[in-house]
């Protein structure tokens, strides 16, 4: 393989992070992340997207859904298989939604009554990356009408929020989901990140999440961090180079001042 060399970094500093004799060997590269290139490129990131459910809230907005419908256990499972990979995202979506069969009464209700709740660390980090001139976007599979409510917590503009949007008829109930949402399919996140990148000529993007439509995000985004803390997926964390149990790992690493020198691939 060409030899490849990381050369000096250091995170307040705007520098070439690869040289590579040719794009054929960086691409084998970034397909072979090691945790030091995957902290590198989060250090010089333009951009970093955060899954949302068990990643920037504690919990499955979709599952606290059923819950407070009544139905929560038959949700749960296919909630499951769908962050496994095991089932089509869009299918799994479909299934859960029709038994929740909820009405903007009641979304509205679980909102107010049963906010989510912020994972310990995520307003901390946001905060860490706005001071660092670093876009933040929220890319979820949940519903946009809670992942909105979680944005504003965290100062990120709503422009900057990607989610399915639930629909209701005039009276209230509910009419279905907007299935032509990329969030709304397998592999919708990277057409996300792939978009994001188009419209503002970004870089490094970086995504974080806990599940397996996170991890597929990369490529198109430059690097993945799986995310454990509040629940772990075995898939996930074994094909993340770096794998996480909070936020406060990441903030300590923005903290730091990283230098690498010479690598050969």
């Amino acid at each position: 393989m060409d030899s490849f060399s990381v050369i000096l970094y250091m995170p307040d500093l705007s520098c070439q992070y690869y040289s590579a004799r040719n794009s054929h060997s960086v691409m084998i590269c970034f397909s072979m992340a090691t945790v030091a290139e995957t902290v590198a490129l989060f250090h010089r990131a333009d951009a970093v997207c955060f899954d949302v459910d068990s990643t920037v809230i504690c919990e499955e907005g979709i599952d606290e859904l059923a819950k407070f419908c009544g139905v929560g256990d038959a949700v749960t499972e296919m909630t499951r298989k769908a962050m496994s990979g095991s089932v089509s995202f869009k299918m799994a979506l479909s299934e859960r939604l029709s038994i929740i069969n909820c009405s903007r009464e009641q979304v509205n209700k679980l909102i107010t009554d049963h906010p989510p709740q912020l994972t310990p660390g995520i307003k901390e980090l946001v905060e860490k990356l706005h001071q660092r001139n670093v876009k933040v976007f929220l890319i979820s599979g949940g519903f946009r009408c809670i992942v909105e409510h979680v944005a504003s917590q965290l100062s990120i503009p709503l422009q900057h929020v990607y989610a399915n949007r639930l629909k209701f008829y005039f009276n209230g109930e509910y009419a279905g989901f907007d299935d032509s949402q990329p969030t709304a399919e397998s592999g919708g996140k990277g057409k996300v990140i792939s978009l994001l990148k188009e419209r503002y000529g970004f870089e490094t993007v970086v995504m974080i999440g806990d599940g397996v439509t996170d991890l597929e995000a990369c490529p198109p985004a430059s690097a993945f961090i799986g995310f454990g803390g509040n629940v772990v997926r075995q898939q996930v964390k074994e094909k993340s180079s770096w794998y996480v149990m909070s936020f406060g790992e990441l903030l300590k690493e923005l903290e730091k001042k990283w230098q690498y020198l010479g690598m050969d691939i």
